[in-house]
């Protein structure tokens, strides 16, 4: 997190956050309280989970009024309960009310994503495989709800699409097939100078066996298979390539599928269908 806390993408992302939530000024709390008082509130768990962005709501109190004290009493990664105290904030009134929704809006959506995340990592306890998320992520929040998945002990694909060459079945079917969209692809590379991992889409064994006679990738994508089948194809890549398994997989059936042996199983379930975890700002 504190790598993030000096990234400028996560710098302008809190940015227009206080753009769109302070906009002139927090005109409720500058009228109805007195400019010079000073206070103190909690931020409390109301329910279970995986903290994610403690650090990152102390850094957005600090970035609204340098002189506030924040004490953290819980830290990134730590299981809470209902009633759990996350952190003692002092100072200054306003300053504080200020900054409390931005805060709050950051710190349980992450938390939200290590939560559910770790749900995950929980039901694949003792098996090799690795829960990755996806590109299904809230515009802007990225990089912070990929690092809350890491929070929560998964892993991270591809950050996006500039990191890691990935054919889906788009690529493949614009491209002709599959032996014309890997040889594009390797040429493309060897062209530009660039070295990035090479992930493929299968639907069907003929497409495994394929691209198994082909070679030259790092990951073969078994997307929308059944356990058996998903079971098969490990047999047939059998290790020579990594194998991860996509679509259509929830929490229910992620154990069965992971008993296949698969290397991976992504979900953008991590992201895209995440509940906040409900926490609160209380004055003392």
């Amino acid at each position: 997190m504190n790598e993030l806390l000096n990234h400028p993408l996560v710098i302008k992302l809190i940015e227009m956050s206080f753009s769109e939530d302070i906009g002139s000024g927090d005109h409720t709390s500058l009228a109805t309280i007195n400019k010079d008082a000073t206070g103190k509130s909690i931020i409390v768990a109301k329910e279970e989970g995986i903290l994610a962005g403690v650090l990152l709501g102390e850094y957005i109190f600090k970035k609204v009024d340098s002189q506030l004290t924040v004490k953290l009493l819980k830290q990134d990664g730590d299981a809470v309960k209902a009633g759990d105290v996350v952190m003692e904030i002092e100072g200054s009134t306003i300053s504080m009310l200020t900054a409390e929704r931005t805060v709050l809006n950051f710190v349980q959506r992450l938390s939200g994503v290590s939560t559910q995340t770790n749900r995950y990592v929980k039901v694949l306890h003792g098996l090799h495989t690795q829960i990755l998320d996806t590109r299904k992520t809230t515009p802007g929040m990225r990089l912070l709800e990929k690092w809350a998945v890491k929070n929560g002990g998964g892993a991270n694909h591809r950050i996006g699409l500039y990191d890691m060459i990935l054919i889906k079945d788009n690529h493949i079917d614009f491209a002709g097939g599959i032996a014309q969209a890997l040889s594009r692809t390797k040429h493309y590379l060897q062209e530009n100078n660039l070295n990035l991992k090479i992930e493929i889409e299968t639907r069907s064994f003929n497409e495994v066996n394929e691209v198994l006679s082909i070679g030259g990738v790092n990951r073969i994508m078994l997307d929308n298979f059944s356990v058996p089948m998903l079971h098969e194809a490990v047999k047939m890549i059998d290790g020579r390539f990594e194998t991860e398994a996509s679509g259509g997989i929830t929490l229910e059936t992620l154990r069965g599928y992971a008993e296949t042996g698969v290397d991976f199983i992504s979900s953008g379930a991590l992201t895209h269908s995440v509940k906040s975890l409900d926490l609160s700002m209380r004055a003392v």
